[in-house]
């Protein structure tokens, strides 16, 4: 953007006012000039006041994570909601279901023999409470046994004993450090022997007669005192923190380094102890919530842009990039909006969506609950996967995406759509975010697709999925282009198409859990 001498500051300010003030877009189809305008203040405002920093910090460092079901989940939905009537947009909490009520509390493990050590770990999501309880015991390893039979046998053997059931890996170093480093013959040396060892160890818990997730279950019941996983995320000091299992005794996740000390222990007939006490609150059933905030439409009222971003996170982290960074972007944009857009033609939503991690459940659940949106949707924009800048558009196999798509990212600045490839007509997407709701009920929901920063491996539900993770420029350029995006849509004198593409597979619309986590 150009910079602004005084004058010519003044006068911007001026037209601004105007807008605010609803004088020159009243009538909904604004000039060319007018539409520059107003994008280029929504530049403008975001580079030199956004509130992305500051909103990151009371969410994430002063909330927490996210957990559906939480009383965090059911305060970032209230933070949300004050945060928008702040800025003088309509919000409400919306109920689509119910949820096992859960409260994470400390989590201390010590390493007491052979030798003294705190250890790095974490109880998981909804994990039994020890209440006053410390608990201190040997650590065993799952055995490899013949069959489930021989597994039975020893079954009695684990009571009053921690026992992993996590391999040990062969490595703590990343794939890209080997390949920066190591000798060719040694990187394929270690790749070969982690896929036998994964191998073989996929078959130790398949010769016990039980699963990933029944196994943990089989240990409680046969009174063993914990259990000791380690999910390593392939990168220095990153776990995936999921879901317990057991309903009686802690499961924790012990990071590699410490996790693979009480291995080695343990399997040189060193007789590890640990010293665990963890806590947790059972909350009972409670209701869970998306946040719906919404900027009314002038013209066309009962037809919406919406934009989306899925609200709850594991709790391993802070849920900074996943989908913290996402609920920044639509926040800010929506902000962006307001100040520079307060009446659009078509209606403006946004959703926060709860328990998208447990199965796109609270988007499944508006798309149910709403037909009346859904079928009147000119466009959604959702932000899912972490922190940078979005690089990709794909037409989701809408066979008109491109027509649309295309004259509505012709008015975002250079510097932001000359980096985003797009595909056209693209694949529907079957799920991985709430854009796949709305896609497979044959509304234009679409996936603002970030570059990487290695997501996948460091803060997708990793324990390191944290506040100072998030790139802010690269947010910046999200939020521009969420709130140019859903401005040059409300704006559009067209109706999008929804017809499909031809040979194109479209998903199955899949129907919400309303009640979870209570079997």
């Amino acid at each position: 953007m150009k910079n602004f001498t005084s004058h010519s500051r003044f006068k911007f300010d001026r037209f601004m006012m105007a807008i605010a003030a609803g004088g020159m877009l009243c009538s909904g189809v604004a000039s060319g000039q007018a539409k520059t305008q107003v994008i280029n203040a929504i530049v403008q405002e975001e580079t030199t006041h956004s509130q992305l920093e500051a909103l990151a910090q009371e969410l994430l460092d002063g909330i927490g994570p996210r957990l559906v079901g939480t009383p965090q989940m059911k305060q970032a939905n209230d933070w949300a909601v004050a945060r928008y009537k702040s800025w003088g947009v309509t919000a409400r909490n919306e109920k689509w279901g119910k949820w096992r009520g859960w409260e994470r509390g400390i989590s201390h493990i010590d390493m007491v023999a052979p030798r003294v050590k705190s250890l790095e770990g974490t109880q998981l999501a909804w994990s039994p409470g020890m209440g006053n309880k410390t608990v201190t015991a040997e650590v065993v390893i799952l055995p490899d046994l013949a069959d489930s039979a021989a597994f039975q046998q020893w079954l009695p053997s684990v009571k009053g004993k921690f026992v992993m059931i996590s391999m040990l890996q062969p490595t703590g170093r990343p794939d890209d450090n080997w390949k920066e480093f190591a000798l060719k013959e040694s990187f394929d040396k270690m790749k070969a022997e982690r896929t036998a060892m994964t191998d073989q160890w996929r078959q130790r818990i398949r010769k016990t007669g039980f699963n990933g997730r029944t196994l943990p279950v089989a240990l409680e019941n046969a009174g063993a005192a914990g259990i000791i996983t380690n999910n390593w995320s392939a990168g220095f000091g990153v776990d995936k923190i999921f879901s317990a299992y057991t309903k009686k005794v802690p499961t924790v996740d012990i990071a590699l380094e410490d996790y693979g000390l009480l291995y080695r222990l343990s399997q040189t007939g060193k007789k590890p102890q640990i010293s665990v006490h963890t806590e947790s609150k059972e909350l009972g059933v409670v209701p869970a919530f998306n946040t719906i905030a919404e900027i009314k439409g002038t013209e066309k009222p009962d037809e919406y842009v919406m934009l989306s971003a899925h609200f709850d996170s594991w709790d391993g982290g802070t849920g900074a990039t996943d989908n913290g960074t996402g609920t920044l972007t639509m926040m800010e944009a929506m902000r962006l909006l307001k100040k520079y857009y307060p009446k659009p033609k078509r209606t403006i939503l946004v959703g926060h969506w709860g328990s998208e991690e447990e199965g796109l459940n609270g988007s499944r659940a508006f798309v149910e609950d709403h037909p009346e949106i859904v079928q009147h949707l000119q466009a959604l924009f959702n932000q899912d996967n972490g922190t940078g800048r979005v690089v990709n558009l794909s037409g989701q196999g809408f066979a008109d995406a491109k027509t649309y798509l295309t004259r509505w990212l012709n008015a975002v600045p250079d510097t932001i759509k000359n980096r985003i490839t797009t595909s056209f007509p693209g694949q529907p997407g079957g799920g991985g975010s709430d854009f796949a709701s709305f896609v497979a009920a044959g509304a234009p929901g679409f996936s603002l697709s970030s570059l990487s920063w290695s997501y996948g491996n460091y803060t997708w539900h990793t324990n390191r999925d944290t506040y100072d993770k998030i790139v802010f420029d690269d947010l910046r350029n999200n939020a521009m282009l969420a709130a140019i995006m859903a401005y040059m849509a409300s704006e559009d004198p067209e109706k999008t198409s929804t017809v499909k593409a031809e040979g194109v597979k479209w998903p199955v619309q899949t129907k919400a859990t309303r009640r979870g986590g209570l079997d």
